[in-house]
């Protein structure tokens, strides 16, 4: 007897139903978080903190897998290529959505060999000086700044970072020129920012919260839209400057092709854990405030940003490092 060749809509079935069978077992084995920057930053320390979480839940491993270098790029092309079963996650910052305005050629495409899976956080910036700065206020940084044009300088952990844009939106929105001072990675823009080096450095909530804990920094201001619960006392660039907004961002994504199943999955348990009382405390308090977004909204909120960050990169005529 001679048997037919099963259909297009047979097979599609067969395939909907082992989809449908790996989104009911999923995780079924540990999770690989890659995380594109060098161990102990802002993004670590939530991917671990929500790795835990996980592992809790599913009672599957999570290993997170530090791949920095080239502005995120090797370890977002890495994420891009591994196999789309939802084992392999990127964690990803706002450069994933300034990249695409600054390099002329990625080895990926971000639209289109990712699928967003949900927002962690919305961080926004914080101005910080070292204790022994004279100025104590945005007015008192931008009269310096005038007073004495080119002299002033500002570190960032690197040419077309966030932090970098959010200093040459705030030099266009004041007025002022100072001198842009890149490092790679955000420890060492601290470390000479503390030690007086370097007059001051815009960087996330996060990351700077323990040095101004320890008072070894000072906060001027901060760059979202409205101060923030875990440093009430500390004003807005935009009480100064009206209209400054500039917020950085946690996200999740994984390889495009992942079942939507397992997207939605993922997204759900990672929503739930970023507002659980204790973690979404421990955002709040290096303030920063939890998301946890849906993927259709997360998706919109990637192309508004990549709109967005590429137009600031264009008008300040910013260049990647070489």
């Amino acid at each position: 007897m001679r048997l037919r060749p099963l259909s297009a809509f047979a097979l599609a079935v067969l395939s909907m139903a082992a989809f449908s069978q790996d989104a009911a077992n999923y995780p079924s084995r540990p999770i690989r978080m890659i995380v594109p920057f060098a161990p102990g930053g802002g993004l670590d320390i939530s991917t671990r903190l929500i790795g835990q979480k996980l592992t809790e839940k599913w009672g599957q491993n999570v290993v997170v897998d530090s791949r920095p270098g080239a502005a995120t790029i090797v370890g977002t092309e890495i994420a891009s290529r591994a196999s789309p079963d939802g084992y392999t996650v990127l964690m990803i910052t706002t450069t994933f959505a300034i990249n695409p305005g600054l390099y002329s050629r990625l080895p990926y495409d971000p639209g289109r060999d990712f699928t967003p899976v949900t927002q962690l956080n919305s961080q926004p910036n914080v101005v910080v000086v070292p204790p022994s700065f004279a100025g104590n206020s945005v007015k008192d940084l931008i009269a310096l700044a005038k007073a004495k044009p080119g002299e002033l300088t500002f570190a960032s952990p690197g040419a077309g970072s966030a932090p970098h844009l959010a200093a040459e939106m705030f030099q266009r929105a004041a007025g002022v020129s100072m001198i842009h001072v890149p490092y790679k990675g955000i420890p060492p823009a601290v470390t000479d920012v503390i030690g007086g080096r370097v007059t001051m450095l815009f960087t996330t909530t996060i990351s700077a919260a323990p040095h101004i804990k320890a008072g070894k920094l000072r906060a001027v201001a901060i760059t979202s839209g409205r101060r923030q619960p875990g440093m009430p006392d500390v004003p807005t660039v935009g009480e100064t400057l009206p209209g400054y907004r500039a917020e950085a961002f946690q996200g999740m994504v994984v390889p495009a092709g992942v079942p939507q199943a397992i997207v939605n999955k993922l997204s759900a348990e990672v929503a739930r854990i970023v507002r659980l009382p204790d973690v979404a405390e421990r955002f709040q308090l290096d303030g920063a405030e939890p998301v946890g977004s849906t993927p259709k909204e997360f998706a919109a909120f990637l192309k508004a940003e990549m709109q967005k960050w590429s137009k600031v990169v264009q008008d300040a005529g910013i260049k990647p490092e070489q």
